[in-house]
């Protein structure tokens, strides 16, 4: 038996938390329940949250975009498209879950809650990407922006470490792949020096063309220095 007065209870606790306040509840009811939830109560007129985790996907995709765009507005594609990604994992999104405590609101079957699932990240991501999506239908894009930007505020430390200073190997990767869709090879070309004190040379190949040299005392610092190399060749912002 479903207690309507006891979740109505916690939804409003839970709206107060978040600090949104819901005019449809029945779209925040949707967006926190879990299919395991409607697969035990198929008697109730009840939908999980999985088309709600679908738009709020989208729409998070376009915030998260929009801004790191505006607050990184020097970065290429390539990092833009990496640090969106950073942000938007399952791991990322599950902690911002976390920061509202959504899991003790979750409506989960009575298996998945005893297997903990209230804490299991896939939950939480999806539980927060079909809130994103109830707070858009709900109040519009403006309310999701505002309601979205505070949590990316909060991390802006820890986004700005990710777009900090990176590997070389890493940011020609990036590029590459945002601007040609293929990724780079690298190739040791030449090996010279006594076996103690070795200076290694190597290429990186874009699409079989060499877009920098470099030389160190690894294969691997040389293929660094090469995409150094590339990088500054094609005037790539560090």
């Amino acid at each position: 038996m479903i207690d309507v007065a006891q979740r109505d209870e916690a939804l409003a606790r839970f709206q107060s938390q978040i600090g949104v306040d819901f005019e449809n509840a029945a779209l925040l009811n949707e967006a926190l329940t879990h299919s395991s939830f409607t697969n035990e109560h198929p008697e109730c007129d009840i939908r999980d949250n999985q088309r709600l985790e679908f738009l709020g996907d989208a729409i998070l995709d376009f915030l998260v975009g929009e801004w790191i765009y505006i607050h990184y507005p020097s970065a290429r594609e390539g990092v833009l498209t990496s640090v969106r990604a950073h942000i938007v994992r399952t791991e990322g999104l599950a902690a911002f879950a976390e920061q509202i405590n959504l899991g003790e609101y979750l409506r989960l079957g009575r298996g998945e809650a005893a297997s903990g699932g209230r804490s299991r990240a896939a939950n939480l991501c999806a539980a927060f990407e079909a809130l994103v999506g109830a707070i858009y239908l709900d109040q519009g894009m403006k309310r999701a922006r505002a309601w979205v930007h505070r949590f990316l505020e909060q991390r802006g430390e820890e986004v700005s470490r990710h777009y900090g200073p990176r590997d070389p190997k890493t940011m020609l990767q990036e590029y590459v792949q945002g601007r040609l869709h293929v990724t780079p090879n690298y190739r040791i070309v030449r090996e010279e020096g006594p076996d103690h004190a070795k200076i290694f040379t190597a290429q990186v190949l874009v699409d079989d063309q060499i877009w920098g040299e470099g030389a160190g005392p690894s294969k691997r610092e040389a293929e660094k220095a090469a995409a150094n190399a590339a990088l500054e060749a094609h005037s790539v912002s560090r």
